[in-house]
């Protein structure tokens, strides 16, 4: 009995210290906007899902699609110089096995020609638990049109 009560405890302490399913995705957010930031594509796409679709303003995508286009951007010279986000709203799953993370960022692009961009986008990424590991599968961006 004195061995189940100190399991028990034990398992109630750390169930307590483990962050929610909601500030896991806040950190994994936090995570993956960094790498993208930094221009460091391994952690970048190690966020992602094998069967990702992205919803970029020039189309749909998919995960080999996106590594090979982005990373032919980055070695021709061009990179990500900023990158914030704000706003952020995150809807867990009553399962908690998916999550929604929806935000407004904004991207100052450089790209090869030395030309550069900034960008206002609304961004959504859902988020599924599998085999213990949160994923994105799918991201969608919409710019925010530059005000009049």
């Amino acid at each position: 009995m004195m061995l189940r009560t100190a399991l028990l405890g034990t398992l109630l302490l750390l169930s307590a210290a483990a962050p929610s399913p909601g500030q896991q995705i806040r950190d994994l957010e936090k995570g993956v906007n960094a790498a993208y930031g930094a221009n460091d594509l391994p952690r970048y796409f190690s966020y992602y899902a094998p069967d990702l679709r992205a919803l970029f303003p020039e189309g749909p995508t998919t995960l080999p699609e996106y590594v090979k286009s982005w990373t032919a951007f980055i070695h021709a010279g061009g990179r990500i110089e900023a990158f914030t986000y704000a706003g952020m709203e995150v809807q867990v799953s009553p399962a908690a096995d998916a999550a929604v993370a929806s935000y407004q960022a904004t991207a100052r692009t450089r790209e090869p020609s030395g030309a550069v961009h900034n960008e206002h986008f609304n961004e959504t990424d859902v988020w599924y638990l599998r085999q213990g590991v949160w994923k994105i599968v799918e991201i969608h961006y919409s710019e925010i049109p530059a005000k009049p």
